[in-house]
């Protein structure tokens, strides 16, 4: 069985197989903003910026773990899905209440 036909939609897309070291920097960064943007639509409250730094420094490192599962699982994905789930509802919600959120 070839290793390219296990990827994951983002590993393939960036050529874990071929070229793994700019390949898992890509799907690094990928992951990171994925999960940015998760925390920001779904988590966030407003901090002081040193509060801000620490939380983002530890995500990061979060997701090293994370882009290492996200060669052969669905973790890239499954984030861009809970960012639209998120988006959709902070979208619906500030509809419904007709405030800026």
């Amino acid at each position: 069985m070839d290793v390219g036909e296990r990827l994951s939609f983002f590993a393939a897309l960036y050529r874990v197989d071929e070229n793994p070291e700019a390949g898992m920097w890509y799907l690094y960064l990928t992951i990171w903003a994925l999960c940015i943007i998760v925390y920001q639509l779904g988590f966030a409250k407003k901090l002081p910026l040193l509060k801000n730094l620490v939380i983002y420094v530890v995500m990061g490192l979060g997701c090293t773990v994370l882009s290492f599962l996200a060669v052969f699982l669905p973790m890239g994905e499954s984030l861009l899905i809970a960012a639209a789930v998120l988006g959709i509802y902070r979208l619906r919600r500030r509809d419904h209440s007709g405030e800026q959120v």
